[in-house]
């Protein structure tokens, strides 16, 4: 790996960590577990337009690691995984389809996400009644993706593409 891609790594794993960090300072009040804005998907959006979907899938996965261990359980690294897989995997897909612009992609991250987690979650604890928080977490996606993907297109519009 050359020096500048592994500082531009680095830079981004460190962004999305204390995005991750500062988001937890501020947990939102609201009566469905899990809803959050999701500023660490600013950097994986960004990385998926600016550097590659490779590059944007390792990213997330080591963020999820390091914040799974540092500011929650590690038995959530599994619904925290689910989430991000599944939502990495969406917006790749919907990215090369091009049919949505860099917000509707997001949106279509932000509510996969979720979805991922609530499978998980169905799995894990053998409930299938948690299907019903997932309208309320779709729509928190699509608040969320629509504000992360607005910010990310503006970041990207100002930066260019990223060389590596």
């Amino acid at each position: 790996m050359k020096s500048k891609k592994i500082a531009l790594y680095g830079l981004f794993i460190a962004l999305a960590f204390i995005f991750s960090y500062i988001e937890s300072l501020f947990p939102i009040p609201f009566p469905v577990p899990g809803i959050k804005l999701g500023l660490a998907n600013l950097v994986i959006i960004i990385a998926i337009y600016g550097i590659g979907v490779k590059e944007a899938f390792v990213l997330s996965m080591v963020r999820i690691l390091l914040v799974g261990f540092t500011f929650r359980d590690p038995s959530t690294l599994i619904f925290s995984f689910a989430g991000g897989v599944l939502s990495w995997l969406t917006m790749v897909i919907f990215k090369k389809l091009k049919l949505f612009s860099m917000v509707g992609v997001s949106i279509i991250g932000g509510i996969a996400h979720n979805v991922g987690q609530i499978i998980v979650a169905i799995i894990y604890v053998s409930n299938t009644s948690l299907i019903y928080y997932l309208p309320f977490l779709m729509i928190a996606g699509v608040v969320s993706g629509t504000l992360i993907g607005i910010l990310g297109a503006l970041i990207l519009q100002r930066l260019g593409k990223i060389r590596l």
